[in-house]
């Protein structure tokens, strides 16, 4: 149907695709970020952010401020503009919506279970929850002792259920086996929003396809550089990339023998996208490898709202959103210890 979206998105789409427009004309700009990293406590960064949509979430907040209440209440503003559109919105969009949450799911999953490991209390544990991505039986989590446990008695009436199915192992949970169900979660989670989106078709599919395959690439070099060196065989690695991307089949195969970071970046050179972003990295380290991501990620997610008619901008401003939150976060961090001079180090600029 690609070509025909003009004819009948409006119908159902059309209020929200505005409103969502006007949602991006809200993030910050760089002369925002320039102001904000010359702040010298966090109650200036209040002061800077009053002018921005974050100004009524904020105003109310006693001082001495601290970074966690600006990330909260920043993160408020990113769960209340989700809900006003999930509330709108009908199938397919709302499908497409709720697949955003999905993500957070997992990773609340994740925290709790190996907050649980270590002994942490649930309470506390739920309180650094990302609010997206909650569901009523959270708390049960601390109960299981292993993949099976954890899904018959938690998961299974969630959304997650599907993508567990790969995961269901009587092993007892330790830390090497819950990166493993984090990372296979996240593959099956992003095969199945890629193969929604591709029944979607259209516009959709053309620009949610190139976000996806981005993610599943990105994930799949995170998964390599932080497996080197650990007991996870070649085998093991390859099952956790996600079936789709640029990287997928041949990448794969290259990148599951890698065995430090340059056989890694000798890979990534052969895929012309990824070229330029191991270029900015000098050989032996990774430490900008996270940033060089990020800055391709909101280079393209940017490039989404160039078109009309289609559901990916959804997508793209919660995903820039999100960014933008870690980049407050980072700057209040190094405004409230000091570190004024390492604010650059990690700001990923947008527009």
């Amino acid at each position: 149907m690609y070509g025909f979206e003009a004819l009948t998105f409006n119908i159902h789409g059309g209020y929200l695709e505005a409103i969502v427009r006007g949602h991006r004309a809200g993030l910050l700009t760089t002369a925002d970020y320039n102001n904000l990293c010359q702040c010298e406590n966090l109650d200036d960064i209040k002061m800077h952010l009053s002018a921005t949509k974050y100004g009524s979430y904020l105003q109310n907040e006693p001082s001495p401020l601290h970074t966690t209440t600006i990330v909260e209440k920043c993160t408020l503003k990113l769960v209340d503009d989700y809900k006003h559109m999930i509330c709108q919105a009908t199938e397919p969009m709302s499908t497409f919506l709720e697949y955003i949450r999905y993500g957070h799911m997992i990773d609340n999953v994740v925290l709790i279970v190996t907050g649980t490991l270590h002994e942490r209390d649930v309470q506390e544990l739920i309180e650094k929850c990302h609010p997206l991505g909650m569901f009523d039986s959270i708390a049960t989590l601390a109960v299981a002792q292993n993949m099976r446990e954890l899904y018959r008695l938690v998961l299974v009436d969630t959304p997650l259920a599907p993508y567990f199915s790969e995961c269901l192992t009587s092993e007892d949970l330790d830390d090497m086996n819950i990166e493993i169900m984090r990372n296979t979660l996240y593959k099956a989670y992003l095969e199945d929003f890629y193969k929604f989106c591709q029944k979607l078709g259209g516009a959709t599919a053309e620009i949610m396809s190139d976000l996806l395959a981005f993610e599943a690439d990105r994930r799949a070099v995170n998964i390599t550089i932080n497996s080197i060196g650990t007991e996870l065989t070649r085998e093991d690695r390859k099952k956790l990339y996600s079936n789709f991307g640029l990287l997928y089949p041949y990448g794969h195969e290259e990148l599951a023998i890698c065995e430090d970071i340059d056989q890694v970046r000798g890979v990534m050179e052969k895929y012309p996208p990824y070229q330029a972003i191991f270029s900015k990295m000098s050989y032996g380290e990774s430490q900008m490898l996270d940033k060089a991501f990020y800055e391709e990620e909101v280079r393209r997610l940017c490039l989404a709202f160039e078109q009309q008619f289609h559901y990916a901008v959804f997508f793209a401003y919660m995903r820039l959103r999100e960014q933008e939150i870690r980049n407050l976060m980072w700057i209040s961090e190094c405004v409230a210890q000091n570190q004024k001079s390492r604010i650059h180090d990690s700001v990923v600029y947008m527009f």
